[in-house]
């Protein structure tokens, strides 16, 4: 039981830390990375808050992954919902500053990958689910045989064409969000000695299983 505790907080904190990067790269004000573009877009259409928008598409595609079989996670979850949550908290309590020169906008779109980084070898550590757009790309790749990169590439692809669209902002942090954000999270596991491929992950579907066999127990 405390091992998974520590486990869900190591999570929660990942996720957290996750939107802070996300609200730097937003706030560098440079042009948003592709999915932020979508989630943009989504909220001037919709009304809605980057965070609303944000849980809306995580919602749909967790559904997507579900249906094409891919196993969801505790992680997956709170990625569908927390991740939306804190970016609303950290954006309208104004807890991440607004850069209003370009030079500063790219250090901190910069330095906002690298927390993402951070960010990444915490939840992806704590072994409790990849995210939905994570899984979504898994979810293709064993349907189409195309390479990571191909798959990732349209999906991004789609997600900026589809928010310039409806108005989504688009500009050089587009393109460093593009380039950078895959050697930068790569970089940050080297540096923190993060092994992904050692990660056993658990699923939702094994945790209730293992409930209720101790129910039956009991």
């Amino acid at each position: 039981m405390q091992h998974y505790i520590v486990r869900t907080l190591r999570m929660l904190t990942g996720l957290f830390v996750f939107a802070v990067g996300i609200v730097m790269t937003i706030h560098a004000n440079i042009g948003l990375a592709p999915w932020d573009v979508f989630h943009q877009g989504l909220s001037n259409v919709l009304g809605v808050t980057m965070g609303q928008a944000s849980i809306l598409v995580g919602l749909t595609v967790v559904a997507i992954d579900f249906f094409a079989g891919e196993r969801i996670g505790w992680g997956t979850l709170g990625n569908m919902v927390l991740i939306g949550l804190f970016i609303d908290f950290l954006m309208l309590n104004g807890l991440v500053p607004h850069m209003q020169h370009f030079l500063t906008g790219v250090i901190q779109m910069v330095a906002g990958l690298f927390v993402i980084g951070l960010a990444s070898v915490l939840y992806i550590g704590a072994g409790m689910g990849c995210g939905p757009r994570d899984g979504l790309m898994v979810a293709l790749l064993k349907r189409t045989g195309r390479s990571v990169g191909t798959i990732r590439g349209l999906l991004e692809g789609a997600a900026l064409v589809g928010g310039w669209l409806l108005g989504g902002t688009v500009g050089l942090g587009t393109v460093i969000t593009a380039v950078l954000t895959g050697p930068v999270v790569q970089l940050s596991f080297r540096l923190l000695r993060f092994d992904v491929k050692s990660v056993r992950h658990t699923y939702v579907d094994e945790d209730l299983k293992a409930l209720g066999r101790k129910l039956k127990k009991s």
